[in-house]
């Protein structure tokens, strides 16, 4: 939740902001929203560490688009 938090208050990516913003608006709570956000991410950490793979930037804004429809159950 920490480096969500950091995105959001460095604004970097600016899209980590617009989803935490839209899935509120959608209804989700700040702490639910912040949940789903957080489930993106972890799917990249997951990627970094299993597969020593650079993060994926591209693939983490594709799946905070599609919040809050998860990553792994797409």
């Amino acid at each position: 939740v920490e480096a969500v938090e950091n995105q959001i208050r460095d604004n970097d990516p600016p899209e980590t902001r617009i989803t935490l913003d839209r899935l509120m608006t959608l209804g989700e709570s700040r702490e639910n929203a912040m949940k789903y956000i957080v489930c993106a991410l972890l799917v990249e950490a997951f990627d970094i560490l299993k597969n020593q793979t650079p993060f994926n930037e591209e693939r983490y804004l594709t799946n905070l688009k599609n919040l809050p429809e998860l990553p792994f159950d797409s």
